[in-house]
């Protein structure tokens, strides 16, 4: 950024400079509300409009991936899929999002038999505002080269009925996740969300021991 460009963003109140662009948008916390962006999905290979709202009164989980037809993306997209019907059962909807439009959703599903199986929406986010809002954006900010620019880093997000997001993760594009992982995840929030006061260890599974955390425990465990 150029002297002009600097004194022309600077605030004398908080002395530092402000981007006119993107301050709007701020980074999601857990333990707050998600914010309500709209945009397109494709779902069994039709496109519609939803809000992020929509998905209030059930769990969700936001998965966010860099590209459609690119390497990694699609082995976790489908393991997600093969999935779904046991998220299903414990109230839960999966959305994917990506920076590509809502036709190259539709052009990978029609050409990729893996794609064509997934029955969550997958959502587009062409202009990356719901990716920068959530922080996978990859943003350059200069004219040099970076990589992934205007894609999204694999994220995933999950958010309780009440629109509060309770687990957040974000990789670099070169590691894929494990959609397993994701699902049991998703089994601990449900569970410390119905039982009051328990907590639950490292690599929790259903049926396994929760901990009631309190005094008596410090320093035993």
């Amino acid at each position: 950024m150029n002297d002009n460009a600097q004194k022309s963003t600077y605030c004398e109140f908080c002395g530092d400079f402000h981007d006119p662009v993107f301050e709007h948008a701020s980074l999601v916390r857990v333990g707050e509300m998600i914010p309500n962006y709209e945009f397109e999905a494709l779902q069994n290979g039709e496109a519609r409009v939803m809000k992020l709202s929509d998905l209030r009164g059930k769990w969700a989980v936001l998965v966010f991936y860099p590209a459609d037809f690119s390497f990694v993306c699609p082995t976790e997209l489908e393991e997600l899929a093969a999935l779904y019907p046991k998220f299903k059962k414990l109230g839960a909807e999966i959305v994917s999002f990506s920076t590509d439009t809502v036709f190259t959703h539709k052009a990978w599903h029609d050409s990729s038999e893996g794609i064509r199986a997934i029955e969550y929406p997958m959502g587009a986010d062409p202009s990356g505002k719901i990716a920068r809002a959530f922080g996978t954006l990859v943003e350059g900010g200069d004219p040099s080269y970076t990589r992934d620019e205007g894609l999204s880093l694999r994220g995933t997000f999950i958010v309780d009925p009440h629109g509060l997001l309770r687990s957040m993760e974000i990789n670099d594009n070169s590691v894929g996740r494990s959609a397993r992982e994701t699902l049991r995840k998703l089994q601990a929030l449900q569970y410390v969300a119905t039982n009051n006061g328990k907590v639950c260890p490292a690599s929790w599974e259903p049926g396994e021991d929760d901990i009631e955390p309190g005094m008596g425990l410090v320093g035993k465990l």
